[in-house]
């Protein structure tokens, strides 16, 4: 992607409903490359409406980046309890890069905005993890994320059982945790 040694460009936003299109699309390229690792099957998204995917966009915050002059490379989600007593978790998701920005520093770029706007608004942060996939479960543990738990066969792909690790990383109490914005 670049010369060895070269400075790679990485630029993040949170993404409006005017990108809804750019999201379905790397979302979906996400759901169709790695079914195991999300809870939503491809199938489920591929025939949602325009409306329902600028919704999303509304009522969660997604973090989108790019690397160089890329198109949009990858995205992760964070979203908020909207339960009283659950407001103060909240949970990254939807966390994909694509292969071509692999590498470049973006994944660990998105988790570290993720993080940074769940401070504002959270004191813990959850997620889940393929059990297997051993490179997500090493980006998040350099974020500060902790191991707590398994979720045996937590996912069934076709035939294929799938175990999950639970992870979470405190952030501190907070006075008041507002609703999304």
């Amino acid at each position: 992607m670049s010369k060895p040694g070269a400075a790679i460009s990485i630029r993040l936003r949170r993404l409006q409903a005017s990108d809804a299109a750019g999201f379905r699309e790397v979302r979906l390229e996400g759901l169709k490359a790695h079914p195991e690792a999300f809870l939503s099957p491809w199938e489920d998204e591929v025939d949602k409406p325009t409306s329902w995917w600028v919704e999303r966009l509304e009522r969660y915050t997604v973090v989108s980046g790019w690397v160089g002059s890329s198109p949009l490379a990858g995205v992760a989600g964070l979203r908020v309890e909207d339960r009283i007593e659950l407001r103060r978790k909240g949970v990254l998701w939807g966390m994909y890069v694509r292969p071509q920005a692999r590498g470049t520093g973006l994944a660990a770029a998105l988790v570290r905005e993720v993080i940074g706007h769940a401070r504002t608004r959270v004191e813990e942060l959850g997620l889940t993890v393929t059990a297997s996939n051993a490179a997500a479960r090493r980006l998040y543990t350099a974020a500060g994320f902790r191991e707590y738990g398994l979720g045996r066969r937590a996912l069934k792909i076709g035939t294929e059982y799938h175990d999950e690790v639970l992870m979470s990383l405190s952030l501190g109490p907070h006075a008041c945790a507002a609703p999304e914005d």
